[in-house]
């Protein structure tokens, strides 16, 4: 029997290079839920108006209340250390978590992994129009990295549970 994964997500400055991290949440196996905004460092300029329509996260915002990247990686290392941890964007999210923790001299003590390790083919049929249930009923209406872990999540585990019901 599969564990219900530990599900991460990072909302970022834009995409490409030199974006950067301005949030991170995950979404723990209980469906417990961490979240919080990154301080900018200072040369940690670049600025995607597309991508800030889409998180809805000011820059002014980050640097009043994000924490610096060193005590987001501590916390990181302290809630996930030892574990495997899934993103459904590998290839960005590994990119901003390096970055992150380059910025705060850390090593993570945690391994970042791409969701599609554990999606079989059947759940993988079924994925979009079970992430869209899964939406609908949460009724989350704010994109923030914890929130879309806990989508992503709850929809590894309902796909899970039918394409397993059916053998």
């Amino acid at each position: 029997m599969m564990t219900v994964p530990v599900v991460i997500d990072f909302e970022a400055s834009g995409f490409g290079k030199g974006s950067y991290p301005i949030e991170v949440g995950f979404s723990c196996r209980h469906g417990d839920g961490w979240c919080t905004l990154i301080r900018p460092e200072d040369d940690w300029q670049h600025w995607d108006c597309d991508a800030a329509q889409i998180h809805n996260i000011r820059r002014e915002t980050l640097i009043e209340r994000g924490k610096t990247p060193q005590m987001v990686a501590e916390s990181l290392n302290t809630y996930l250390g030892g574990q495997t941890v899934y993103t459904d964007g590998w290839t960005q999210d590994y990119v901003w978590m390096a970055r992150l923790y380059d910025a705060a001299g850390l090593t993570p003590r945690f391994r970042l992994a791409d969701f599609r390790e554990i999606i079989s083919p059947p759940q993988e049929k079924i994925w979009h129009a079970t992430r869209i249930q899964v939406q609908e009923e949460l009724n989350i209406t704010r994109h923030r990295a914890s929130n879309d872990a806990r989508i992503l999540q709850m929809t590894w585990l309902r796909s899970y549970d039918a394409t397993r019901l059916v053998h």
